[in-house]
């Protein structure tokens, strides 16, 4: 059974830091594309960063600058580290793999919340 499992979500004040982690288990994910998403209250899912096999990155222009993807030496787990976040940072944060045949999966989500 193929499993995403995030990590790391919380309550930080603006400006801090957080370290979002999402472990994928069931199937090799080494060919995958990974990435996070996020969905705040009452606005639609929205890429955040992804990752490809061959370590290439893309940033949603919002948080340019401030957060950093990664893909753990095991190519199963990604990490997303967050710093100088803002309140328009809270939202529900997804994990999500795309498989070379278009077949994607998702994470549960984990919540982070950025307090003024």
């Amino acid at each position: 059974q193929v499993q995403l499992m995030e990590s790391g979500g919380g309550l930080v004040q603006a400006g801090g830091s957080l370290r979002l982690s999402c472990a994928a288990s069931g199937t090799s994910f080494t060919m995958d594309v990974m990435g996070w998403y996020r969905q705040a209250p009452g606005k639609q899912r929205e890429l955040v960063a992804t990752i490809t096999r061959g370590g290439n990155t893309n940033y949603a222009d919002s948080v340019k600058g401030r957060f950093t993807i990664s893909r753990g030496s095991a190519r199963n787990t990604i990490y997303l580290q967050m710093n100088s976040l803002k309140p328009e940072d809270t939202a529900v944060y997804y994990c999500k793999s795309l498989r070379p045949s278009g077949v994607a999966y998702w994470g549960q989500g984990t919540q982070v919340t950025v307090s003024s």
